[in-house]
């Protein structure tokens, strides 16, 4: 089975030195987050973070049902931060069933 189109994003923001892992590194960036990604089983913790950084940087939040350290490719990554405007949008136009986009509530 081949790529989904936002895995095939997701993959461009990795080649192109775009994306920023762990909430360790994303607490450090003071702006240009535009679209966070969540492991669908992140702790309760890692969410809270995820959802205080959405709110920060003003930036939609996905989270990724399963296989988000192979879409990724980093083992024991929770929580990813694109930091391109564009490959946000494509990633955000192009959701499927393997995502979801957190609007609030429970995860």
């Amino acid at each position: 089975m081949g790529r989904s189109r936002i895995e095939t994003f997701i993959g461009f923001c990795i080649k192109s030195g775009k994306m920023s892992y762990g909430s360790g590194v994303i607490d450090t960036l003071k702006s240009g987050v535009y679209l966070l990604i969540l492991n669908g089983d992140a702790a309760k913790n890692t969410q809270k973070l995820a959802v205080k950084y959405k709110n920060r940087f003003n930036c939609p939040l996905i989270v990724c049902k399963s296989e988000f350290e192979l879409v990724v490719n980093k083992s024991g990554c929770m929580l990813a931060a694109v930091r391109d405007r564009q490959f946000a949008k494509l990633i955000i136009e192009n959701i499927d069933n393997n995502y979801e986009l957190y609007a609030g509530g429970n995860f």
